[in-house]
């Protein structure tokens, strides 16, 4: 039995130690707001938290995450209400929307990082994350707005 907390609540999980987070989350757990892209942790669209520290879902073993705190989508707020995720919305940046669970979290650590970060501090921290459908312009504009309304 492996224990990691999920989102605020603790798991214990019967599965293999080298099993992917990815995998305990989207089939043993049912929280499928973490997207399989490439499994080869290339394309970001698995990004979690791992003790607040960006991840890989794809390739990470819950071996890993034992004894520590995963957030996932799901996770970053209750009501979904993250200035990130409102940001998302208000400025229409998914189109297809299938990497945008990773770039939220990806920006969600950079902002706890770095409260007000510079375009060039954006595109760096971001650089990992690939969106299909180009939508670099629109994810930089809400990360700053997001940023913004954190002041």
């Amino acid at each position: 039995m492996i224990e990691v907390q999920i989102n605020g609540k603790k798991h214990q999980l019967d599965v293999e130690p080298d099993m992917p987070i990815l995998w305990v989350l989207r089939d043993v757990l049912g929280l499928t707001g973490t997207k399989y892209g490439c499994g080869q942790a290339l394309c970001g669209a698995c990004t979690v938290h791992l003790d607040g520290r960006v991840v890989r879902a794809c390739v990470t073993p819950v071996s890993r995450a034992a004894g520590k705190s995963v957030t996932t989508i799901e996770g970053l707020t209750a009501k979904g209400d993250h200035p990130l995720q409102k940001a998302w919305v208000d400025l229409k940046v998914p189109q297809c929307g299938f990497c945008q669970s990773g770039q939220i979290m990806t920006a969600a650590a950079l902002l706890k990082k770095k409260p007000r970060p510079t375009d060039a501090e954006i595109d760096q921290s971001m650089a990992g994350n690939l969106c299909r459908c180009g939508t670099y312009t629109r994810i930089r504009a809400a990360i700053k707005r997001a940023s913004e309304e954190g002041r």
